[in-house]
C-alpha cells in the first residue's frame, strides 16, 4: 500500500487569500408602489411593495417592468422557459428557472434582492401561467434582467392535507431543491433578526461571471486500495485557537493545514457534511456546560447542491458564489497536495423532520414525492430523524443523481460516503414495480421500506458514466435495523464501512477471549464478508474510530460513556463502546496505566495499518484527542469537538 502521493504543485497560496477580504457594500432600497397580489400569514416574508405590470404579449415575450422609489427601473423581459434543466441556468441572455411540482395547482417565481432577504420583503414576484409555463409536471420561466445581489425562491399553492401527503402553503417561500448556493445567516451560530433560529432563505441566481480558474485540476483517480482516509470536520479541524490559522473554522483554514495531513501521509479526505444546513436546529441552553447546543456535526440537510457558507470565510458575500468558489479552492489545494477529496452526504433524509416540522424546500415542493410516506400520509422514520428521503422514487433518484454529478463535474470532487446508505436500497413509498420498472411483475407484493437486492438508486449510481469511476463508500446500516455490512448491493463497485471490523478488532486488543479467529480475517481484509460476493480487500474501509463514538484516547480510558455535557441526563449515545479504561477510569490515573493506554493506542494503530483493506483515521486520533468520554459529540461547538494542534505548522507560514 503507497503511503504517499507525492504531486508537485505551486505553493502560492497567499495571493489567493485576497479574493475572500473584501465585503462589498450593499444599498437598500425602500419601495413605495403597491403588489398586485395580497400576502397572508405564514412566513414573516411579505411581499414587496413593488408592482409588476405585464404588458401584452409579442413573438412569445411578456415584459415585466417593476418600479422603485428609487432612481434605478428594473425591468424583465419574461418568456416561457425550458423545462429543463431543472434550477436556475444561464442561458439565452438570461436566467431560466424549472423546478418539478407534479400535486401543486399553480406557482410563483419570488425575487429577492440581499437587502430585502434581511428585511423580509418579497421584492418581486413572477406568477406562472400552467398553460404556457409549465410542461408536464415542471414549472419553467426565463427572464432577461438585472440580477445583481438577486436572490430567489418559490412559492407553491395545492392541497394543503397532511393525510394525503401534501403541505402546500402559498406563503411559504421554498428553496428549489437544485439551487447551487443557499443564503441566510452570515456567521455560524449566530441567530439570525429578532433571536429567529430559522430566518428566510434564499437561493443563488448564477451569472455568467461565475468562474473558478481550476489550473487544470481534474479528480486525481487513486486506486482505492492505495488510499489512507482521515475523516475530519470543516470547521472543528482549525476552529481552536491553537491551529493559529488565519481563517479559523473555515475551507480556507483546512487548506492552511493540508501539509500538515501531506506530512502524516494522508492521501485522502473524508469531509463531514458540507451541504448547507442549519446549525441552530437544536439551538439550547446546555445548564452543563453554561453555553448553548447547536447541529455541529451537520447530518440534516436544507440543500444539497450548495456549499456550507457558513464554513467559507466568505459567508454570503456575492450571494454565495465566493463559498462556492472557496469549496473549489479547497479542492483544487489539496489535489495539488495528491490528496483526494470526499464528502460525507446524507441522503437518508433532510432538516424538514415529520408532520410536525418546517416546510423549508421538499416538503414545501411535493412533500408526496420527496418522502417515504405511509398510507395515511405518516412519515416513515427509518433515518431516526423524523423523516426518511424516498430515494427509488424516479423522480428522487434522479435528483440525487444530478446533484452527485454536479459536486464531481463542478466541484471537483472525487467520492462520496452515503450516510445510513441502507436506506437508499428500501423500496419507495407508493411502490410498485411498473413505477420503477416501467411493467408490472407477476406477484410483487413489496411494501414501502422492504429491502430490494438490486435497488434501482443503487444500480443507476453504479452503471453512471461519472459516478462509477469515483469512490462510494456505503454506512452499511440505518436506524430501521436494516445491517448490510458485507452484503451491501454493490456491483463490483461499492465499498462499505466496516462496523465489523471496529467491534472486532476493539474486542481483541482489549483482551476479550474467542476473538483470534475473527481478528485474523481482520487483518487479512475480512474475506468472510467479500470474498464470496467477489469483492476485494479494498472493499473494506478499516477503522476503530470515528466521529459518532469514543475517540482513541477515550477508547482506552473510559470503559462508560459520559454525555452529561449533553444534556441529556447521559442516556444518549452508544452504550456498547468495547472499550477498556486500561484499570482506571478516566484522565486522572496512574503513571503504568497511562504508559499502558499509550502502547494500546499503538496497538491499535498498527493493527489498522498492517490490515489488508483502506484504514480511515479520525481527525485528533494522530495525537490522542480526548473528548472527556463522551461518546456522541453531535451538539458542541467548543473545545470538546475542536482539533487541537500545537504542533502542526501552517501551510500558508511555509509559503511566507
Amino acid at each position: 500500500m503507497n503511503v504517499l502521493h507525492s504531486t508537485s504543485h505551486s505553493r502560492h497560496v497567499l495571493k489567493l487569500i485576497s479574493l475572500f477580504r473584501s465585503s462589498p457594500k450593499f444599498r437598500h432600497l425602500k419601495r413605495n408602489v403597491t403588489s398586485s397580489i395580497e400576502n397572508s400569514g405564514g412566513n414573516v416574508f411579505s411581499n414587496s411593495t413593488a408592482s409588476i405590470s405585464i404588458k401584452a404579449a409579442r413573438d412569445g415575450v411578456d415584459t415585466a417592468v417593476v418600479e422603485d422609489e428609487g432612481p434605478k427601473l428594473r425591468k424583465f423581459l419574461v418568456f416561457e422557459g425550458h423545462r429543463a434543466p431543472f434550477g436556475a441556468t444561464v442561458r439565452d441572455g438570461g436566467v431560466n428557472f424549472a423546478i418539478f411540482s407534479a400535486n401543486a395547482v399553480s406557482a410563483t417565481l419570488c425575487l429577492i434582492s440581499l437587502s430585502d432577504l434581511h428585511e423580509n420583503i418579497v421584492t418581486e414576484l413572477i406568477f406562472l401561467d400552467p398553460l404556457t409555463n409549465k410542461t408536464g409536471d415542471v414549472w419553467h420561466v426565463h427572464l432577461k434582467g438585472d440580477f445583481k445581489d438577486m436572490l430567489y425562491g418559490f412559492k407553491f399553492d395545492g392541497s394543503f392535507s397532511p393525510e394525503e401527503g401534501h403541505y402546500y402553503d402559498p406563503s411559504q417561500i421554498v428553496l428549489d431543491p437544485y439551487a447551487k448556493a443557499v443564503i441566510s445567516k452570515e456567521d455560524f451560530g449566530v441567530l439570525g433578526p429578532d433571536d429567529n433560529c430559522w430566518p428566510q432563505m434564499a437561493c443563488m441566481i448564477p451569472t455568467s461571471d461565475d468562474k473558478f480558474d481550476w489550473e487544470g485540476d481534474s479528480v486525481l483517480k487513486y486506486p482505492q486500495r492505495d488510499l489512507i482516509i482521515y475523516e475530519m470536520h470543516v470547521r472543528g479541524f482549525t476552529q481552536h485557537e491553537s491551529s493559529r490559522a488565519e481563517f479559523p473554522g473555515t475551507y480556507l483554514g483546512v487548506v492552511e493545514k493540508l501539509d500538515h495531513l501531506k506530512e502524516l501521509g494522508i492521501n485522502c479526505i473524508e469531509l463531514m457534511p458540507c451541504h448547507e444546513f442549519n446549525e441552530l436546529e437544536y439551538y439550547s441552553y446546555n445548564s452543563v456546560l453554561g453555553d448553548y447546543k447547536v447541529n455541529f456535526w451537520g447530518y440534516s440537510t436544507v440543500n444539497y447542491f450548495s456549499p456550507m457558507t457558513r464554513y467559507s470565510s466568505a459567508g454570503t458575500r456575492n450571494c454565495g458564489r465566493d463559498a462556492i468558489n472557496e469549496f473549489k479552492l479547497l479542492v483544487r489545494e489539496a489535489h495539488k497536495r495528491g490528496i483526494e477529496v470526499l464528502m460525507d452526504v446524507v441522503f437518508n433524509h433532510t432538516a424538514e423532520g415529520n408532520e410536525k416540522g418546517l416546510t423549508l424546500s421538499f416538503k414545501g415542493v411535493d412533500n408526496s414525492v420527496y418522502y417515504m410516506l405511509a398510507p395515511k400520509g405518516e412519515f416513515y422514520n427509518y433515518s431516526g430523524c423524523g423523516n426518511t428521503f424516498n430515494c427509488n422514487h424516479p423522480v428522487v433518484r434522479q435528483f440525487i443523481l444530478d446533484c452527485l454529478r454536479y459536486w464531481v463535474t463542478e466541484m471537483h470532487v472525487d467520492g462520496f460516503r452515503f450516510d445510513l446508505a441502507s436506506i437508499m436500497t428500501r423500496s419507495s413509498s407508493l411502490w410498485d414495480a411498473a413505477n420503477v420498472f416501467g411493467s408490472p411483475v407477476k406477484g410483487d407484493l413489496l411494501t414501502t421500506g422492504t429491502p430490494l437486492s438490486s435497488p434501482p438508486l443503487i444500480e443507476m449510481m453504479s452503471n453512471d458514466p461519472i459516478l462509477r469511476h469515483v469512490k462510494l463508500i456505503a454506512e452499511a446500516w440505518d436506524a430501521g435495523g436494516l445491517y448490510q455490512v458485507g452484503t451491501y448491493p454493490h456491483w463490483h463497485i461499492w465499498s462499505e464501512w466496516n462496523g465489523k471490523y471496529r467491534d472486532i478488532v476493539r474486542q481483541f486488543i482489549k483482551g476479550t477471549d474467542g476473538f483470534s479467529g475473527t481478528f485474523a480475517e481482520c487483518l487479512c481484509g475480512s474475506p468472510d464478508l467479500y470474498q464470496e460476493g467477489g469483492r476485494k480487500p479494498w472493499n473494506s474501509i478499516n477503522f476503530v474510530c470515528a466521529h459518532d463514538g469514543f475517540t482513541l484516547a477515550d477508547l482506552v480510558t473510559y470503559n462508560e460513556k459520559h454525555n452529561l455535557a449533553n444534556g441529556e441526563d447521559n442516556n444518549d449515545g452508544e452504550n456498547h463502546n468495547n472499550s477498556w479504561n486500561c484499570g482506571q477510569e478516566g484522565e486522572l490515573a496512574s503513571i503504568s496505566v497511562k504508559k499502558l493506554r499509550k502502547r494500546q493506542m499503538r496497538n491499535f494503530f498498527l493493527c489498522l495499518m498492517v490490515s489488508q483493506g483502506v484504514p480511515m483515521i479520525y481527525m485528533g486520533d494522530e495525537y490522542g484527542h480526548t473528548k472527556g468520554g463522551n461518546n456522541n459529540t453531535y451538539c458542541h461547538d467548543n473545545y470538546v469537538t475542536f482539533h487541537t494542534q500545537p504542533l502542526i505548522r501552517s501551510s500558508f507560514e511555509s509559503h511566507r
